[in-house]
């Protein structure tokens, strides 16, 4: 893999909702919204992928299928329990170390994704780089010299990405 794309689910009910177990909470019609423009944003930006790969729970589900959509990839879409909520940081590096994707989106959940990153860039995920808030991406590289080390193209708040969908 040569580009991975590390996105943190939209806008979701918030947890502790009463009648909605944590596993189950949707995004609220707010978060759709924000998560179409920022796929517009991304498809601004020319973003290429060979595969979505989604936490299974509603929340991230629903963000990844309309990312999928508005990109024009809605057959790359596919789910893995190791992008669950519950799922450490040390698993989800694990498990990305076995992926053979050139350009590959996750879309999870926090502290994992955030944790992700500083370990990816680090090689420690005890090293906090950023704090993705919902909605927000991070745009990684590695090379084929040594594929274990990961840059930082860019990160970027949702709210940036968004504006680029009104262009």
């Amino acid at each position: 893999m040569k580009r991975l794309y590390i996105v943190r689910h939209g806008i979701a009910v918030p947890h502790g909702s009463p009648e909605i177990p944590d596993d189950e909470r949707p995004l609220t019609p707010r978060g759709e919204r924000r998560v179409r423009q920022i796929g517009y944003g991304l498809k601004h930006l020319g973003v290429q992928l060979d595969l979505i790969l989604s936490s299974p729970l509603p929340r991230a589900f629903r963000t990844a299928e309309i990312l999928s959509r508005v990109l024009g990839n809605p057959d790359l879409l596919e789910t893995d329990d190791a992008l669950k909520a519950s799922q450490s940081v040390l698993e989800i590096g694990g498990w990305l170390a076995s992926r053979t994707e050139e350009s590959l989106m996750i879309v999870g959940h926090n502290p994992s994704l955030s944790e992700l990153i500083g370990l990816l860039v680090t090689g420690d995920s005890r090293i906090s780089i950023c704090e993705l808030r919902r909605g927000g991406i991070a745009a990684l590289t590695t090379s084929n010299s040594d594929p274990l080390k990961w840059s930082i193209d860019w990160i970027a708040r949702p709210r940036l990405i968004r504006r680029l969908s009104a262009r």
